[in-house]
């Protein structure tokens, strides 16, 4: 079994409860399911739950080198020099990047409103980002952005592989289950 789930925001992504805060548990009344990889609780979108522990490591190890993709709002105006750092390896002090894909995008259509909201700021613009890694260490794109001088102020994890909510449109909370053939396409 396979379960696509757009994760919210505030979110733990584990099944164990915690006191005055919502876990997957919450969303997926499926049991002995486990996510296939992690986001932050201050992340939201595309998660990956299943049943298979096999798959479950294919899809989560760093060897397999499953390329994912993150819509990143933050705070400024990207141009092309930090474009630039963004993709060339980037020192963040206890480890380089790996080269990556970032581009300047348009909010998508399809991305829901978050709650709560993001604070906005009439003197002070932001951009969104694509950022495509072959990695994912922990809060590696909100570290990425910050050391580049454009603070993360959302972060969704919109795609795995071939895997996306662009074309399974979810709203956050909800799931459905997909073949794992989809990994591969």
């Amino acid at each position: 079994m396979l379960i696509l789930l757009n994760k919210p925001f505030a979110v733990l992504c584990q099944f164990s409860p915690q006191p005055e805060r919502e876990t997957l548990a919450d969303y997926v009344p499926v049991p002995n399911v486990y996510p296939a990889g992690r986001l932050d609780a201050d992340s939201e979108g595309l998660l990956l739950l299943t049943d298979d522990g096999k798959l479950q490591h294919a899809i989560a190890h760093p060897d397999r080198k499953e390329a994912k993709t993150y819509l990143v709002q933050v705070d400024g105006v990207a141009d092309a020099d930090a474009l630039a750092r963004l993709q060339a390896p980037l020192d963040l002090g206890d480890f380089v990047t790996k080269p990556c894909r970032a581009v300047r995008i348009a909010e998508p259509e399809w991305l829901w409103p978050r709650t709560p909201p993001i604070r906005t700021r009439a003197d002070k613009p932001t951009s969104w980002l694509a950022i495509t890694l072959q990695e994912g260490k922990n809060r590696q794109v909100r570290r990425m952005t910050a050391a580049v001088g454009l603070p993360t102020l959302r972060l969704v994890r919109s795609a795995i592989g071939a895997v996306s909510l662009a074309t399974h449109p979810l709203m956050p909370g909800e799931w459905i289950e997909i073949d794992a053939d989809e990994l591969k396409s």
